[in-house]
């Protein structure tokens, strides 16, 4: 390759680079002024009587609220615990759906007898089994859990197993042809080509993780984020209902950007764009 061509690629690679980063900070610009806008409007709605404070609450209140919960009510031990909750739920969800996912790929009887029973579990509402669960399990931390286990485990096993039988059947072929066998196919074959099936569904699981601990504290606890938006709808402190409810939007987005992180990582290391 001439050293004019080499330099010329090399520019042409830089400007799209500059383009690129361009384009993200127009994206990242314009997000937060739509967030700024929408405080602005907020605050302004409220300060002018144009919304009842007392229901919709305004920034200043929110952060006037957030600055008590942190001096008086303890707001990072009621965090530290919803997050908790959120991380064994999410943790059991993964291990329990990648067991049982790949379970049903190595038996196609046990896959075709139990598929009927998943599908209808997991379009159950699962706010439904809350009560059941108190019952059972009376409350405290392991119903929360199960709450939160409850509404992503069926979802998880379904996405995984799909994932696992999609995965192209003359690779497969391929490895019995050479006289492997089904554990040899599985782990050469089929697991490393779902390994972006397998991050998906993490990123999906980990939202529906904090539902279900949330759904799962709004009835059975006495400390975490969903105690306090039950316990402030209760004495009409809506202050504290939003900002629960916010905070909440940020360990979700905190929570789905971990796992976009992973994502990002793998797809870097093994070149997958």
């Amino acid at each position: 390759m001439k050293p004019e061509s080499a330099h010329t690629q090399l520019s042409t690679q830089e400007a799209y680079v500059k383009e690129h980063k361009r384009y993200h900070n127009k994206i990242t610009l314009c997000r937060l002024t739509i967030f700024l806008l929408f405080l602005t409007v907020w605050e302004l709605a409220a300060d002018l009587k144009r919304i009842d404070a007392f229901f919709f609450s305004s920034p200043s209140r929110v952060l006037s609220c957030l600055l008590e919960l942190v001096t008086e009510k303890n707001l990072f031990l009621h965090i530290g615990i919803t997050l908790y909750e959120t991380i064994i739920s999410f943790l059991l969800v993964f291990l329990f759906g990648m067991l049982t996912a790949t379970l049903l790929w190595y038996s196609e009887g046990i896959s075709e007898i139990l598929e009927p029973y998943l599908v209808v579990l997991n379009s159950l509402p699962k706010s439904a089994l809350a009560p059941l669960f108190i019952v059972w399990l009376g409350t405290g931390s392991l119903t929360i859990v199960v709450a939160g286990i409850s509404v992503a485990v069926f979802g998880s096993i379904i996405s995984l197993y799909t994932g696992f039988k999609s995965v192209d059947a003359e690779k497969i072929t391929l490895i019995y042809t050479l006289g492997g066998s089904k554990k040899d196919a599985f782990t050469k074959v089929v697991l490393p080509a779902s390994i972006p099936t397998v991050l998906s569904t993490m990123k999906v699981n980990i939202g529906l993780a904090l539902v279900g601990v949330i759904i799962g504290e709004f009835l059975a606890a006495r400390r975490g984020l969903g105690y306090l938006i039950i316990y402030g709808s209760q004495v009409f402190q809506m202050h504290m209902v939003i900002t629960s409810v916010i905070l909440l939007c940020l360990i979700a987005m905190g929570l789905y950007l971990s796992i976009g992180y992973a994502e990002h990582f793998y797809k870097k290391k093994t070149g997958i764009k």
